[in-house]
């Protein structure tokens, strides 16, 4: 129950000595007390006095301990010590105490740590005034008294200016052997004409010093102390300081613990990222990094990501990547910049009300809508202006870097806007849209498709600040156009491969010319170029029609005289660009262009096939290289976005803009098999014949075709039954696993279910039987254009050959089977849906065992 003081609003509180309420007329409920010392000990005399007093007038008094010094108060009887962790991060910590002032209400006091033992857990300064400008006006607000320490020779100037503006009273304290003076610097609302002169403390009583000349010596005293101290540096700037010199005098001794404490501030928290890390990001790399910082903090997953890619290539194949890969151009705005923000437009009420399970969702709507007209501080307008006279015109690309993106386990893919900035026009304009693209990132921190994501995962409650990476976009200027020559991503494991002779070790690509942006996203009607690596001509297109209809058609592009990206028909672009490289992405299609000439239309027509590109040039031999040294440097398949710039020879060269471990399908994170799986929960099991990486997902829907009754119905009975399907899948948003007998998609209904991919979209998993009943077989090769879709839309699929020995299929154990009426119809009897939401059913594969099952987990109420 929480403890409530009466509410008082104009009442007085003593220090606990009489002389020291006397010189600054007393304290006042709400006042925050920030003591500055140099010696804790200092501190505590001011602090035992004070809990007596407070003590006796009946107050509840609460002591946060944080720091790594000892105690400031050891078991006094009226006080509560709650001992809380700072290690955690800022917010963690911040929240904490958020709560905890929230928890005890009104007229509660409170006893703090030094502030400067903040540094100790987070090495940035500026957070530790962010963290006092959170706290101190909720004090405020509740009406409550807070003593906190600080040692000011540990702060840069604008730390302390900046919790001096925000608290009630400041004092320092000067100690000069047994001569101790204290020196009221802020004292609100309170005003006489010595309260702030320095004052000498005689036996109890504080006497201020009138006369100058003692003041004087006073103040030279304290300086000749002080000639040996560092200057008013951020602790964080003093990091680096000590990390230039390490670098500049190659000490050896001092550069393995500053490059973890660099690590540990900067790079992750992630063990398996910080790991990678020690071996490819040395001390200069982190000293590169800091200089294209904005602000402190981390630099956030994909930043880090990129940059540990980048040496993995450049250290463990110099001879490739060292003239073939171009040098990156990219900054950052620091985790500390995106709290700094919230702090700097009063957001932090509003965030801790969103992180409230009540109002994770509800709230996150005006939050967004906060952030998207908030003002940036000073500090970080000014190196923002910096940053875009290092970019000039060229356009850049403003990306979301959260801390937990791109790592082990939690992709992010999507989940947080990436802004296109053509960046032209005054510095003003340039620097306003920069501005506005920020804005537009940290916003999507708060979209419902992040928000419900990291719900999913468990990562709801965890830390999770925006960092972002900032990017000149690779590409060429073609007069009003701005884009790359081409673009793709790679992934290291063809996990979709759809032809038994592809290895799924090899890799595969989806490549597009110009923006990466329909290489990353699907893009209804149109398609990306997908690639096996060891088989990139094998493509499984019964004709030529067929090869054109799903291929590339639309190309991304920045342009400049309408001032956003824009989709361009490729024809269109060719009537308008002369010098795109059409003889290295394309061919000419010497039909069509017959048939276009005949009909009055320009020519020639090109299609966009990458062949050139692929016989001609070293691509595949140097992506090929590129992924499989990502792999081994990271130890896990990865996913990879990259641009192309090809060369007068037709060579390509290529700049890595992300790496990340290999993003898994439905719960992320390393899978366990079940072992010893009693047959009667196991639905079917599979060795091989599964895409979609590693898969984990829990099932509370299925949808089956009866093959049986399916075998014996006549073709436009089976085009009902796709129909009823689709009715089916969109009636519910559950976690749907589809099987059907032979192919999915197909066009001829005696080989499987016609649907449309419209109509599955939704799923979460794709089944296909091998039924004895016709030729209804699974067969990847066929269609290739629908397990594209099933590619770019991350849908797991299974093919399942029940008559092979290396597979188990029983769909009799499927439980919660929704019963139909007896008049139910063939159409609506084929069609058999089971509900299991009570007790999911669990669909687990790992991708290097190449093992999956589908079994029905123990009942946690049995």
């Amino acid at each position: 129950m929480t403890h409530q003081q009466p509410q008082q609003t104009t009442g007085r509180v003593s220090t606990g000595l009489p002389g020291l309420d006397e010189v600054l007329d007393g304290l006042r409920i709400g006042d925050n007390v920030v003591w500055r010392v140099s010696d804790l000990d200092d501190y505590r005399r001011f602090v035992l006095p004070f809990l007596d007093a407070a003590a006796k007038a009946g107050r509840q008094i609460i002591y946060l301990r944080f720091g790594e010094h000892p105690p400031i108060i050891d078991q006094h009887p009226a006080v509560r010590t709650i001992t809380i962790d700072a290690l955690g991060g800022f917010e963690s910590f911040t929240s904490r105490v958020w709560h905890l002032i929230e928890r005890h209400g009104r007229g509660a006091f409170y006893v703090c740590d030094s502030l400067s033992e903040l540094l100790n857990a987070w090495a940035t300064d500026a957070m530790v005034g962010n963290f006092f400008r959170v706290v101190c006006p909720f004090l405020f607000e509740l009406d409550t008294v807070a003593w906190f320490a600080l040692h000011p020779d540990r702060h840069s100037r604008m730390t302390l200016d900046r919790i001096r503006q925000t608290t009630q009273v400041m004092i320092d304290v000067h100690r000069h052997g047994d001569d101790v003076q204290i020196h009221p610097i802020k004292a609100w609302r309170r005003q006489s004409p010595t309260m702030f002169l320095p004052h000498r403390e005689q036996a109890g009583q504080f006497r201020p010093i009138t006369d100058s000349s003692d003041a004087t010596r006073l103040q030279a005293s304290l300086e000749s102390g002080h000639l040996h101290r560092q200057p008013l540096l951020d602790y964080w700037d003093r990091l680096f300081q000590e990390v230039s010199r390490a670098v500049f005098e190659q000490d050896q001794a001092c550069m393995p613990d500053l490059q973890e404490q660099v690590l540990q501030v900067m790079i992750s928290r992630d063990p398996k990222i910080l790991e990678l890390a020690r071996r490819y990001l040395t001390l200069e790399d982190l000293l590169t990094i800091r200089s294209r910082l904005v602000g402190s903090g981390y630099i956030g997953g994909k930043a880090t990501g990129m940059l540990i890619a980048r040496n993995i290539l450049l250290k463990d194949a110099p001879e490739l990547w060292q003239p073939n890969l171009e040098p990156h151009d990219s900054s950052y705005l620091g985790t500390d910049a995106y709290y700094a923000f919230l702090v700097h437009n009063g957001l932090w009420p509003a965030i801790m009300r969103q992180r409230s399970p009540e109002g994770y969702l509800s709230e996150a709507p005006a939050l967004r809508k906060a952030i998207l007209t908030g003002q940036f501080p000073a500090e970080v307008r000014s190196e923002l202006e910096r940053l875009l006279d290092h970019y000039g015109q060229y356009p850049i690309l403003v990306r979301s870097s959260s801390l937990q993106e791109d790592g082990f386990g939690n992709a992010f893919a999507g989940k947080y806007d990436s802004v296109f900035l053509i960046n032209q026009g005054a510095p003003e304009q340039r620097l306003a849209e920069l501005e506005d693209a920020i804005r537009q990132v940290y916003a999507s921190s708060m979209s419902d498709d992040a928000l419900v994501y990291r719900k999913q995962r468990g990562l709801d409650q965890r830390e999770e600040p925006m960092a972002l990476l900032i990017q000149r976009v690779n590409g060429r200027f073609h007069g009003r156009y701005y884009l790359p020559d081409a673009a793709g991503v790679g992934v290291s494991r063809n996990t979709f491969a759809w032809d038994s002779a592809m290895n799924p070790k090899a890799g595969m690509v989806r490549l597009v010319m110009g923006l990466g942006t329909r290489a990353v996203d699907r893009i209804e009607g149109d398609h990306a170029c997908v690639m096996a690596l060891d088989h990139p001509g094998r493509q499984p297109f019964r004709n030529p029609d067929e090869h054109y209809r799903f291929s590339q058609h639309l190309v991304d592009l920045l342009d400049l005289q309408e001032g956003h990206l824009e989709t361009r028909p490729l024809s269109q672009l060719l009537d308008t660009v002369q010098d795109l490289p059409m003889a290295q992405m394309g061919e000419i299609d010497r039909a069509a262009s017959t048939r276009a000439e005949q009909i009055g239309l320009p020519g020639p027509v090109w299609r966009l096939t990458f062949r050139p590109l692929v016989q001609f040039s070293s691509f595949i031999q140097r992506l090929s290289s590129l992924l499989s040294t990502l792999e081994a440097g990271y130890q896990h398949p990865v996913d990879v976005e990259f641009t192309l710039h090809i060369d007068e020879q037709g060579e390509p060269s290529f700049n890595l803009v992300q790496c990340r471990p290999l993003a898994t399908i439905g719960d992320t994170g390393p899978v366990t098999l079940p072992e010893h799986l009693p047959a009667e929960r196991e639905i079917f099991r599979t060795q091989g014949h599964f895409m979609g990486g590693n898969i984990n997902l829990a099932i509370t829907r299925i949808i089956r075709i009866d093959a049986a009754i399916y075998a014996n119905l006549n073709i436009n009975q089976r085009f009902d039954v796709a129909r009823r399907v689709g009715e089916v899948v969109r009636e519910s948003s559950a976690s749907t696993l589809l099987i059907g007998p032979g192919r999915w998609g197909t066009s001829s209904p005696e080989l499987g279910v016609p649907v449309r991919f419209a109509d599955i979209a939704g799923v979460s998993a794709l089944v296909e039987v091998s039924e004895n009943a016709g030729d209804m077989v699974p067969d990847l090769s066929y269609g290739s254009h629908f397990f594209q879709d099933l590619v770019e839309t991350g849908i797991a699929y299974v093919a399942l050959f029940p008559e092979s020995d290396q597979c188990r299929y029983r769909p009799d154990l499927l439980p919660g089977e929704i019963s139909q009426p007896d008049n139910a119809s063939d159409i609506e009897r084929a069609v058999r849906v089971y509900v299991t939401d009570q007790t999911p059913l669990q669909l687990t594969g790992d991708v290097v065992r190449q093992e999956l099952v589908c079994y029905r987990p123990v009942d946690p109420k049995q």
